[in-house]
């Protein structure tokens, strides 16, 4: 029994290091176009995200519900597995983030567990049809439809602000993007830090210190709060500047309604239990907004690396956490193998990330290298949409398009 207590220990200690990665892994879905855009400073930014994150956190349990008596059989699961599962997790969201994707955590934890429970109880232990219905599925959809969205609704703010000043609409949008950008912290508190209170109930409930249908108590909810909040005061900056500045031009209009229709897709979804990828969903909207304004770019290539990132994610993960299971299985030497190979692997990804460290400081900060061209598909749209002509004079206005043509001559 004091083993079985140990194990759970280790399994809570390592579901809130999961929390704390996916604190900083995320910070960017709330905060990367409101720090591009300058309406709010970096480090106030992250500031604001973390408080409200922690705030979401207490606001609903259905997410967590979804987790813990959804995905896989609870009954058939032991603390080794949840273990290995979360490991899986941990290392797909720091390997995204040193590569400065904006991955989905969510998945990394879906992946990471289900790898582990078929490779350690079999494929009867997971839930196929809730896998699907409830992961899969919304997967697919909620980045399409927050992208879908947000052109319209981008294509709306232009249209209805092409008579104001524009100097003193920007001011405007930029105070609508604080208040949008605090919108999404707030849903991301309600749906991520969710699914780490799910995996404690679920380590909790296979120990039989919970019943199998229980909800998470008070501690757990307020534990995995204050891990992602911490992980989100963090700043993920790498994934900042990819999602702020790699992945599209935004303007002050663009960044409102990005977030804003992120921000009604995550709560709705929240509401009816949905664990989906805010990540995803975030990642839909700012490239909605790049195509719903007249010359807007969105770098293809970027999102292309983006995709293939969704695509590995769950895979990836669920063969970690599946070799990490098999070799947690052997007993406590397996477990503690597990635990010394999970900490020097997230230490030797720290140690590259110093080799070109992104921070608060430059992270609206493009290298050449990273300053991708807008590609074919932008070229084409522009060229049936070109942006309208404006106050700027010539020499600006071939100066501010100048970055764009530089890495295509630099890589052709």
């Amino acid at each position: 029994m004091e083993n079985i207590t140990l194990l759970i220990g280790i399994v809570i200690v390592t579901a809130l290091v999961f929390d704390f990665t996916n604190g900083f892994h995320d910070t960017a879905n709330a905060m990367a176009t409101t720090i591009s855009t300058g309406a709010l400073k970096p480090k106030t930014a992250v500031a604001m995200s973390a408080v409200l994150n922690l705030v979401g956190a207490f606001l609903s349990v259905e997410v967590a519900a979804t987790i813990s008596k959804g995905i896989v059989d609870e009954s058939g699961i032991r603390p080794e597995i949840i273990f290995a599962g979360l490991v899986g997790a941990i290392v797909w969201n720091l390997l995204t983030w040193l590569a400065g994707l904006p991955s989905s955590s969510s998945h990394a934890l879906f992946g990471g567990l289900i790898g582990a429970t078929i490779a350690s109880v079999g494929m009867d232990a997971v839930h196929g049809d809730a896998v699907v219905m409830k992961v899969l599925i919304p997967a697919v959809v909620a980045p399409i439809v927050a992208g879908l969205a947000t052109v319209l609704a981008t294509r709306l703010t232009y249209r209805l602000a092409r008579n104001t000043d524009p100097e003193a609409s920007a001011k405007g949008y930029r105070a609508g993007q604080i208040a949008s950008a605090a919108l999404v912290s707030l849903a991301h508190g309600t749906n991520d830090a969710q699914k780490t209170m799910g995996i404690i109930t679920l380590a909790l409930i296979s120990g039989g210190a919970l019943g199998a249908d229980a909800d998470p108590p008070l501690w757990v909810i307020a534990s995995a709060g204050i891990a992602i909040a911490l992980g989100t005061y963090l700043g993920g900056w790498r994934i900042i500047r990819t999602l702020g500045k790699g992945l599209a031009d935004i303007q002050p209009p663009q960044g409102f309604a990005a977030q804003t229709g992120a921000a009604v897709t995550i709560l709705a979804s929240s509401h009816i239990g949905f664990a989906l990828s805010t990540t995803q969903v975030c990642s839909g909207a700012v490239m909605g907004a790049g195509m719903g304004r007249k010359g807007g770019v969105v770098r293809w290539s970027t999102a292309g690396r983006m995709l293939a990132a969704w695509g590995l994610t769950l895979p990836a993960a669920g063969l970690v956490g599946a070799g990490a299971a098999l070799l947690a299985d052997q007993g406590d030497w397996g477990v503690a193998t597990v635990a010394v190979l999970a900490v020097a692997v997230c230490g030797a990804i720290w140690l590259a990330s110093r080799r070109k460290p992104v921070t608060h400081d430059n992270v609206n900060e493009l290298d050449t290298a990273d300053a991708e061209p807008a590609g074919v598909v932008t070229t084409a749209l522009q060229a049936v949409a070109p942006p309208p002509a404006g106050p700027v004079p010539a020499p600006a206005a071939a100066a501010h398009r100048e970055p764009e043509r530089a890495p295509a001559a630099a890589t052709g």
